[in-house]
């Protein structure tokens, strides 16, 4: 089929599947940094005693939890990491295919100087695979201990979010690993964002250089969402903030 023989279609997908990613992120980043907002309010740990979904007393990131639980989430969010997986998993086989053609490591070709002169343009398949390897990783923290057995009946469901929040990011180096990985989805996402709107046809010269500058912004903006998650975490689990 043209779109998956066709360097152009190969791109689309990768376009399309990119969006998942960045709309993946974006949700995820609101909902966690949730937890930062309840510290300031004297609300972080606060989880009712009931099962029942926005239950009063509950905290706001307690409550972003709870609406990641009602049905319309739940089918929207395995569809979005569907399509972030693809987009991992496609690039670096596209990657390799790339090396594979070329006879040696060189990133896949693009039409921009400022892309040839990007640090993440040349290191996407480092960056695929390091963001690869550390969502199977935070699976075991999160996602196996809420949306799993909520989901399928596996395992022990844990209703206390701010609990898990505490157990994963309460040793230094987990932070650490987090945060470097926080790093290279900002990387990732800093030359993914305008690449993705150079495949669907914004590659002016003006509106190159806009979309350029979004795509930092937003990057950014999720990087210290999530650092911020994790720092607020961990001075909570060690007693440096109450």
């Amino acid at each position: 089929m043209f779109i998956f023989n066709s360097s152009i279609g190969k791109k689309f997908i990768q376009s399309i599947t990119g969006a998942f990613l960045v709309i993946f992120l974006l949700l995820h980043a609101t909902i966690n940094f949730f937890s930062v907002i309840d510290s300031f309010t004297g609300k972080f740990g606060a989880v009712a005693a009931d099962h029942d979904l926005f239950s009063k007393g509950d905290g706001l990131f307690k409550l972003g939890c709870d609406f990641m639980s009602t049905p319309i989430i739940s089918i929207m969010v395995p569809v979005l990491a569907l399509g972030f997986v693809i987009h991992i998993v496609y690039g670096c086989w596209l990657t390799y295919q790339n090396i594979k053609a070329r006879g040696g490591y060189k990133r896949y070709e693009v039409a921009s100087k400022a892309a040839a002169d990007s640090w993440s343009a040349k290191n996407m398949l480092v960056l695929g695979i390091i963001i690869l390897g550390l969502i199977a990783f935070h699976l075991t923290h999160f996602w196996a201990k809420m949306q799993l057995p909520e989901l399928f009946g596996v395992g022990n469901y844990e209703d206390n979010p701010y609990l898990l929040l505490k157990v994963t990011f309460s040793k230094w180096w987990l932070l650490l690993i987090y945060i470097a990985w926080f790093v290279a989805v900002f990387f990732h996402l800093a030359h993914g964002f305008w690449s993705m709107f150079q495949t669907v046809g914004w590659s002016g010269q003006t509106w190159f250089k806009r979309v350029k500058v979004i795509g930092i912004i937003v990057a950014a903006i999720l990087f210290f969402m999530f650092a911020a998650v994790g720092i607020n975490a961990f001075l909570h689990a060690n007693g440096i903030i109450g």
